[in-house]
């Protein structure tokens, strides 16, 4: 587990230093909902021991995703092409955890063929109710 000793914004970018001493950050331009924040928005975060969360955006990222290889997966390119798609909501609609969900489209995780076909389907039932209105 990363032990985060300390968080900070910058104009372009969230920074993290660990425990050890590493220091790694995320620019605000690969994560839609914090490229269109407001200082105010960026600067209101709460802080656990798995990631970052902005509360005003329904944005997330864990600690773990600052220091990987961005492998940009299926799910990173759908949701970051699709801004409108909210992770911790389309989470809420599957009954399962958004950081969860959020490993899967960072890459920490590798979803099951099987549940990466639910997460599919409940973006197809999104975009089915989005077109009955």
């Amino acid at each position: 587990m990363i032990k985060v000793e300390k968080i900070w914004i910058t104009n372009s970018a969230v920074w993290i230093r660990t425990d050890d001493g590493r220091e790694a950050s995320e620019r605000f331009v690969e994560y839609p909902r914090l490229k269109c924040a407001t200082k105010e928005q960026r600067e209101n975060y709460k802080a656990n021991a798995f990631g970052i969360y902005w509360p005003d955006i329904d944005e997330d990222l864990s600690y773990e995703g600052f220091f990987r290889k961005n492998n940009k997966t299926p799910l990173f390119e759908l949701f970051m092409s699709h801004p409108e798609l909210n992770a911790s909501a389309v989470a809420r609609r599957m009954g399962i955890a958004q950081s969860l969900l959020a490993q899967y489209i960072s890459g920490n995780k590798c979803p099951s063929p099987d549940r990466m076909e639910m997460i599919k389907e409940e973006i197809r039932r999104i975009g089915a109710e989005l077109q009955q209105v």
